[in-house]
């Protein structure tokens, strides 16, 4: 890709955590596609550190923040030696701020990734002023940044920090290997008789592993092992004690820090894994991704404002509306579970179906390479499926506008912009619930509008190319690949069904074929690819004069000399109501006036560049 990427993170394995193996995984994902891509982080150097890895070593940790005195030298020496054309900086993470002091940084795009907020307890007054601290810092790299990547829909609309540059913001989920590793199979911990759950991570308070140990031991059906290690092991093993009937055995076990192949093992042999964190720095969960690479159904907290339960949700994986902290809830619902083995393993071959077609590490640095593009103000390839925006017009579709994005999303297409033209029924809200990007105009705008507001935010975030459809599932997302088939030379692709025409629109198309010298035939579909010159065309001034923009932006594209063809696609024609244009003689006679004032009209549009 000819690409030169210098990543400033935190730390990299052996180091273990979710921010840490993401890092190591994408750095070396990028290496494969051909990205020269390179690691700064914290640590103690090893001797069999490759030579893109560079590591600071740490004095001392300070409020769960490492302090490596030698960092602004290093960053500065990386620099000059990788000289890469955009830094990557991984967030929290008080290193980073180094950037902002050096000349040689600030000649380079940045592209900030949002793993987390710094999620200030009321319990911890020592980070409470700490942030005070931070805050400032932190605010100059979002303003210095090109791009800020988030890591789910939910995290960027619940992060305070970042709502004064949503502008900037793209959501690319986070990602881990697809394929499972080698791993052996031994002695584990499980009990006879009893739904095994399995959940792993650091023993933090926010964790919620308090909540499982309540739930776990208060039931005859389940049993529960924890993996990890923790400023908050003692605690927990007085719960389990104190929870733990007299002269009965534990039914939770705290097996502390595993090794990897252990690690596999566990997650090979449970029924179900659970999540239960309560506290939003748990900004999306990894590990859920590791569990759904074995195929085993997740059991999240449904926790305002975090990526689990979106996770979880948008790909089917498992159960996401337990409430933090609520120990009876949990029992309650994992003993109805204990009695439904087939849903849970249903739910552990969707998160494994999931994970392959939305959250592999491949399609993350396929994303962020397009990101790493358009910070550089360069157009992502037009083959990428990164490089494409799904622009979907919705006015009270709330019927239907969550299945068309979970489906687009499903399929592969990670960038789904829906403009919310005022509904009233929560059309907006449903979008943004099945992983789309919201837009809510303060002003009604209409069908054209809306359309060209997505493309005017395609423009803008460097988008190589843009899809638009309806938000009432008329057109199938796998007939997507027709208007991509038909792409290659045109500008603009329509995807035509002429089954759904009336006799009523029939004539008015006649009319409009006959006037005009356009050969087209669905000329109302909003089933379009436009590729990067026709977004221009049609982001420009000129173009938000069409009310009618069926066929004003047929003209108009032909009056830049832009090359429009049209392919079959079909259509479910059963989402098919009432026609909003042609449903009487007086909108029919009301279409062919207007189109031949628009053919009659003088036209003062330059010939498009690419």
């Amino acid at each position: 890709m000819n690409l030169r990427i210098l990543h400033i993170g935190k730390f990299f394995p052996p180091y273990r955590g979710g921010m840490e193996a993401f890092l190591a995984d994408l750095v070396q994902t990028q290496r494969a596609q051909g990205v020269d891509s390179h690691a700064l982080v914290h640590g103690q150097p090893l001797v069999d550190d490759p030579p893109w890895l560079r590591r600071v070593p740490v004095q001392l940790n300070l409020i769960y923040t490492p302090v490596a005195l030698g960092f602004r030298a290093a960053l500065k020496h990386a620099i000059r030696d990788v000289r890469p054309q955009v830094l990557h900086l991984h967030m929290p993470n008080v290193s980073v701020f180094w950037a902002l002091t050096l000349i040689s940084a600030h000649k380079i795009p940045w592209v900030v990734h949002w793993h987390s907020d710094v999620v200030v307890s009321d319990l911890r007054l020592a980070l409470r002023l700490a942030y005070t601290l931070y805050r400032p810092f932190e605010q100059a790299v979002l303003e210095r940044a090109e791009r800020i990547i988030v890591t789910s829909v939910p995290y960027l609309y619940a992060s305070e920090p970042l709502q004064r540059w949503l502008h900037k913001c793209v959501v690319v989920p986070l990602a881990i290997q697809a394929e499972l590793p080698a791993f052996n199979r031994g002695q584990l911990p499980w009990l006879d008789g009893r739904l095994k759950l399995l959940s792993l991570g650091r023993l933090a308070h926010y964790k919620g592993f308090d909540t499982l140990i309540r739930a776990v031991s208060a039931s005859p059906h389940l049993q529960l092992v924890i993996a990890g290690d923790g400023e908050s092991m003692a605690k927990l093993q007085a719960l389990v004690k104190a929870s733990t009937p007299t002269g009965a055995a534990p039914s939770v076990h705290l097996v502390g820090e595993v090794t990897e192949d252990t690690k596999h093992q566990l997650l090979a042999s449970c029924d179900a894994f659970c999540l239960a964190s309560c506290e939003r720095t748990e900004a999306f969960g990894v590990v859920l991704l590791e569990a759904m690479a074995h195929a085993k159904p997740c059991i999240v907290s449904d926790l305002p404002g975090s990526g689990m339960s979106w996770v979880v949700s948008s790909s089917g994986s498992g159960l996401c509306h337990l409430p933090p902290g609520d120990a009876p809830a949990w029992q309650q619902a994992l003993e109805q579970l204990a009695s439904q083995p087939q849903l849970l393993a249903q739910w552990g071959q969707e998160g494994k179906r999931a994970l392959h077609q939305r959250f592999s590490m491949t399609g993350c640095a396929a994303s962020l390479a397009a990101e790493y593009f358009i910070s550089q103000n360069e157009a992502p390839p037009a083959t990428d499926q990164s490089a494409m925006l799904v622009v979907i017009p919705a006015r009270d579709e709330v019927a239907t506008i969550g299945q068309v994005v979970s489906a687009l999303l499903a399929a592969g297409w990670p960038h789904v912009f829906v403009i919310d033209d005022h509904s009233t029924d929560g059309t907006g809200n449903t979008a943004r619930s099945a992983g789309a990007i919201v837009a809510r105009p303060m002003l009604p705008l209409g069908a054209w509008g809306g359309m060209q507001l997505g493309l005017r935010y395609a423009l803008d975030h460097g988008f190589a190319s843009v899809i638009t459809m309806d938000a009432d599932g008329q057109h199938e997302v796998q007939e997507i690949p027709a208007l991509l088939a038909g792409s290659d030379g045109a500008d603009v692709v329509i995807g035509a069904h002429l089954e759904r025409a009336s006799w009523m629109r029939q004539l008015a198309w006649r009319w409009f074929r006959i006037i005009a010298g356009f050969e087209l035939r669905d000329l109302t579909s909003g089933f379009r690819l436009y590729n990067r010159r026709a977004i221009k065309t049609l982001a420009a001034g000129e173009a938000t004069l069409l009310d009618y923009q069926d066929v004003g932006v047929l003209l108009l594209l032909r009056k830049a000399g832009m090359r429009v063809i049209e392919v079959p696609v079909s259509m479910n024609t059963r989402q098919v109501g009432r026609s909003r244009i042609f449903y009487s003689w007086f909108s029919v006679a009301r279409y062919m006036i207007t189109t031949t004032l628009l053919c009659l009209a003088r036209w003062r549009v330059k010939p498009a560049k690419g």
